[in-house]
């Protein structure tokens, strides 16, 4: 699945066309990788990656759930994904790492989503721009200026 034809659907068409058969889990799962790296280095959105970690997912087998395959952004905040840093966009929560996924991933996981890695937010989420200290501006993707 190239760019444009995977940017026409949403996450419910994705999940229609891999319970379909007519795309592949590993497919969607790149489509959007392939999408978050030509664009992330101009947005700032993605603040960790967990790339290896969703293909490893992919080959073991995921939860059969209502959107298997479909690929999922957390954002961090408050939101525990084993392994990964959990700063809330704040110094403060710097070096959290959670040994174990927070009760939210956990479900997003039943329901059979590939969490590919989590965005930027502001401290705490207070604020109406996505700013903090620890990973800088995310920018608008409408307006980069």
């Amino acid at each position: 699945m190239v760019g444009s034809e995977y940017d026409q659907y949403d996450a419910v068409g994705l999940a229609r066309l891999i319970a379909k058969g007519e795309l592949g889990p590993s497919e969607s799962i790149e489509a959007a990788i392939c999408r978050i790296e030509s664009r992330n280095p101009q947005l700032n959105a993605v603040i960790a990656k967990c790339f290896d970690a969703v293909r490893d997912s992919v080959a073991k087998g995921l939860p059969d759930g209502p959107l298997t395959g479909v690929p999922y952004l957390v954002k961090d905040l408050n939101t525990s994904l084993a392994g990964v840093p959990a700063t809330n966009g704040s110094r403060a929560f710097a070096n959290s790492i959670p040994e174990s996924d927070g009760i939210l991933v956990s479900r997003l996981k039943a329901a059979g989503l590939a969490i590919l890695g989590k965005t930027n937010t502001p401290e705490f989420g207070l604020g109406s721009h996505t700013f903090n200290t620890v990973h800088g501006a995310t920018c608008n993707p409408y307006d980069l200026g």
